[in-house]
């Protein structure tokens, strides 16, 4: 049972000692946002765990080092293996999560986490990876896939998530953006300022800089905004140029029709054996607008420099001429002229001092970050209670 049932009667130790809750929405895997919530977790290892849907494997779920407690979609058939089809629900899911016996919330949320509803004497924080992108500006892309047939009613869903994620969007007492793009798009889509952007956490010591190579390199889940088909298709136009395109998902098999005998595409690649490809890139390549982009601070982290498409969260990680190089448009002839200009001059770009900015991002400097946020934001909150409150207990700091 949480902690933060208040069904017995509380002791007096029980009255002054911190009730913490992090809220994640479904756990399918250990990725970009997942690492975000796996790095609060190491944070504070005394806060119990909420999401709508958990279908983690076992292994990635005992990286978190505690059960995590779902919503009543987890009962729901196929719920664990199809979650994203109840959409629709997870609104109404995620209000009934009873948080009522918490002194502080804090919730990782790209959908619905951000909309949990907490007391007026609970602190809530929410680190914001996104509005909801079903409900906003990728509702065309995400119809495109509907039977026609089914697009009024869908569509009319899609309107009522867009109207929920702006009003729930009001309950947190304090936002946080993972890079300046989320935070213009918060603000466009929900009119709320961020208290501050503290970009993700990255786990940098798994990746070794290297020496470099002559291969261009990229890694991606396979899926339409990624435009990997872009990268591959660029590779047409050098002949003499090298690309190994590594990751999994419904794309690849379409980009693997689209590929010359100087693509490569391995598929799913180890860790360690990741690690080992992007040490050794000449550079790596990015073509999504994406709300941060971990993957080119991993390669960065290994001294590669990243020629990426100059749009979003990735004008917060790379910098133009001193860790990589912006195109300016996701075409195949913009990308190999951008990639052509970088062979110009590659030879300018220091591999040690493009590992050492990627170290800003590492996952210990994000959790020194959010303590010192969520410490100040709880201090102010409980003064302003005006009783005795609980005090934060000390976070745990790694590295």
């Amino acid at each position: 049972m949480p902690r933060g049932d208040r069904s017995a009667p509380a002791t007096f130790p029980d009255l002054f000692c911190m009730r913490i809750a992090l809220v994640h929405e479904w756990l399918a895997s250990i990725y970009g946002s997942e690492q975000v919530f796996l790095a609060l977790a190491e944070l504070f290892p005394q806060a119990d765990l909420f999401a709508v849907v958990d279908a983690l494997k076992p292994a990635d779920r005992a990286r978190l080092g505690r059960p995590v407690n779902t919503t009543w979609l987890q009962g729901w058939p196929l719920a664990r293996s199809r979650f994203r089809a109840f959409l629709p629900w997870m609104p109404r899911a995620i209000e009934a999560l009873d948080l009522s016996g918490y002194d502080l919330v804090i919730s990782s949320s790209h959908c619905v986490a951000k909309g949990v509803v907490v007391g007026p004497d609970t602190l809530h924080i929410s680190y914001i990876h996104s509005p909801m992108r079903y409900a906003w500006d990728a509702g065309p892309r995400y119809l495109a896939g509907v039977p026609w047939l089914m697009r009024p009613l869908v569509r009319g869903q899609l309107d009522r998530l867009r109207d929920w994620d702006a009003l729930s969007a009001a309950r947190p007492h304090a936002l946080i953006a993972n890079s300046r793009f989320i935070a213009r798009r918060i603000r466009a889509c929900w009119g709320r300022e961020v208290a501050a952007v503290i970009p993700p956490p990255v786990d940098c010591e798994r990746f070794p800089i290297g020496s470099g190579g002559t291969n261009f390199v990229t890694a991606s889940r396979f899926v339409p905004y990624k435009r990997l088909d872009v990268l591959v298709e660029a590779f047409r136009h050098l002949p003499n140029q090298y690309l190994i395109c590594i990751g999994e998902g419904p794309e690849l098999a379409r980009c693997r029709s689209l590929a010359g005998p100087n693509v490569t595409l391995p598929g799913f690649v180890p860790g360690g054996d990741l690690a080992k490809h992007l040490g050794s890139a000449r550079a790596f390549l990015f073509a999504a607008e994406e709300d941060f982009g971990i993957a080119p601070v991993e390669a960065m982290a290994c001294g590669t420099p990243v020629i990426a498409y100059g749009r979003g969260g990735i004008l917060d990680s790379v910098i133009d001429g001193t860790t990589g190089r912006f195109f300016d448009r996701q075409d195949p002839l913009v990308v190999a002229a951008a990639i052509e200009r970088f062979l110009s001059d590659d030879a300018g770009f220091d591999r040690a001092a493009i590992a050492a900015h990627a170290a800003t991002f590492a996952r210990h400097r994000f959790q020194q970050r959010m303590a010192e946020f969520i410490g100040a934001r709880w201090d102010a909150f409980a003064a302003a209670l005006g009783r005795p409150a609980p005090s934060l207990p000390q976070p745990v700091l790694r590295g």
